[in-house]
């Protein structure tokens, strides 16, 4: 049966603060380095105008600071050539045609493709918003044919520039990725024990996300010698799902799992008894691929619909009610599209609130600014680090320093009238942000509850598998590969269920298969940590 009326959209907990993030300095830092030495050499040739392509290529920095560095060197090397692409093809249609309708349909094209890929490879923070921002930008730039390779180059270069300055730490911890991955792990574990009943269900999927995270790093690693010095760090995975038993002593472990999560983000040696336990349960596990998440009925593919629909009708509308900058509404109407209808309105009322506080901040400091070019240089760059440093604590208080850099950015090419730029901006947003939301009520996702219904039957499945295995003699092995897949069901059942309660029509949601499954799954899956553990003593 499919449900008529809408969700309901709250704003209790829109603007809520969350806990700063653990690795927020990582991209600040990097991007402040990636930006500041281009900018210091555009400054010094007088050549400002060239920072939108200079700075395409820095903020290639602010991705995979949580991969361990053979695959943040990949997914470093993706997201540069995908930047690349992203402008090429923006300065491409920008030579080609005057139509400002028609680019506007470039720059919405561009952001569908790069959320949906995004999130199919799974790049991680900050998502396609920063290649959206950049390509958009780029079609409404005037451009001359013959200028567009040496423009590419910029590119190029200073995002190879900023892969080398991501790339640097592993010479001194070439592990931290893993070690901090499985400090995670251990924090949620911790946080479970302490849980009360209420709490418990949502720590315990935490405790899944996080060791089934960190695992897939250590997977990753490659030769005999690195497996040997991660192998430690699998012992500690195990400690960590066993929180999900419970335990007597259930306080003192949980502090016994912050110290190691302490002595782990700062370096120093792993526990003596764990050192020597790796499970040999461990095995390479072939998730779903990129390919695979983007195949017909991919909870994807209409997220990027949505993003195309609504980012071209955004841009059209602007362009309707004379708006200078039509880009900006493609931008604000693809940054609000998210995973679901309630997660959107969500970020539409963030992104509205941050970027008028933003603006008033670049009102306050356009004076400032326009006193010469080393000023704008350094409040971009001191806004850049502001954003990194908020956004894993507010999306709108990160948007409060987006929004000034971003008008500063445009000011490199030369300086706009005040007034006229902050009320497009302003106009822009709201246009964008109404016209991404109607996207999410043209385009829902109708197979939502399908997938919650197709998750609940891979958790049955593969509880049946893990109570066979534990009825019958096993190998740790064995008991490894049933961990996974179950481990692996649960976490799918529950995002798939989330997603699917934030939709606002589709089909009645089985709640109750979806509570015993989850429940049920959770007991087998700590049956098979017990063993598990056993066979790692």
């Amino acid at each position: 049966m499919l449900e008529q009326t809408p969700r309901r959209f709250p704003l209790r907990g829109t603007i809520r603060l969350n806990r700063a993030g653990d690795i927020w300095h990582k991209p600040a830092f990097s991007a402040v380095a990636a930006i500041a030495v281009p900018d210091a050499a555009l400054l010094a040739t007088d050549r400002l105008d060239l920072a939108l392509y200079t700075s395409a290529g820095a903020l290639c920095a602010l991705y995979g600071h949580a991969r361990p560095y053979a695959a943040r060197a990949r997914t470093l090397a993706g997201v540069v050539l995908g930047m690349a692409t992203g402008v090429g093809v923006a300065l491409t249609a920008s030579a080609l045609t005057g139509s400002v309708a028609l680019l506007v349909v470039v720059a919405a094209l561009l952001a569908a493709a790069q959320k949906t890929l995004c999130d199919a490879f799974r790049t991680g923070p900050p998502g396609s918003i920063v290649l959206t921002f950049v390509s958009s930008t780029a079609c409404f730039v005037p451009q001359r044919p013959a200028d567009v390779p040496w423009h590419i180059g910029l590119v190029l270069a200073c995002g190879a520039f900023a892969w080398l300055i991501c790339m640097a730490p592993g010479l001194v911890r070439p592990h931290g990725p893993e070690r901090i991955a499985t400090a995670r792990a251990l924090e949620a574990a911790a946080r479970l024990l302490r849980a009360d009943a209420e709490a418990a269900p949502r720590a315990r999927h935490s405790v899944l996300v996080f060791t089934g995270a960190a695992r897939a790093e250590l997977r990753r690693a490659t030769g005999r010698r690195r497996a040997e010095a991660l192998a430690g760090l699998e012992a500690l995975l195990v400690r960590a799902e066993s929180a999900s038993a419970g335990r007597s002593d259930a306080h003192a472990e949980a502090e016994l799992y912050d110290t190691w999560a302490r002595d782990l983000r700062k370096g120093r040696a792993l526990p003596g008894d764990v050192t020597g336990g790796v499970s040999p349960g461990v095995s390479p596990s072939g998730g779903p691929t990129a390919l695979d998440r983007l195949r017909p009925g991919s909870p994807l593919l209409p997220v990027g619909v949505r993003v195309l629909a609504g980012g071209t009708l955004a841009g059209w509308a602007a362009q309707a009610v004379g708006i200078g900058h039509p880009y900006w509404a493609v931008v604000t109407a693809a940054s609000v599209l998210q995973a679901n209808s309630v997660l959107s309105w969500q970020r539409a009322v963030q992104r509205v609130l941050g970027n008028f506080l933003g603006l008033l901040l670049f009102t306050a400091l356009l004076p400032v600014a326009r006193t010469g070019a080393l000023a704008m240089v350094l409040l971009s760059v001191a806004f850049q680090f502001g954003a990194e440093a908020l956004i894993a604590r507010s999306y709108a208080l990160a948007t409060v320093c987006v929004t000034p850099m971003s008008l500063l950015l445009g000011e490199f090419a030369g300086s706009h009238p005040a007034g006229r730029l902050v009320s497009d901006r302003w106009a822009d947003t709201l246009v964008g942000a109404v016209i991404g939301l109607l996207a999410c009520a043209l385009v829902t996702d109708r197979r939502s509850a399908d997938r919650v219904d197709a998750a609940v039957g891979r958790v049955t499945e593969a509880r049946a598998t893990a109570l066979a295995l534990l009825d019958a003699p096993h190998s740790a092995h064995e008991a490894g590969r049933a961990r996974d897949r179950l481990a692996t069901a649960l976490v799918e059942m529950r995002e798939a269920a989330d997603a699917a309660a934030g939709e606002w029509r589709r089909r009645t949601l089985p709640h109750e298969r979806v509570e015993r499954a989850e429940r049920d799954g959770h007991h087998t899956l700590a049956a098979l940590v017990r063993s598990l553990a056993t066979a790692a003593a």
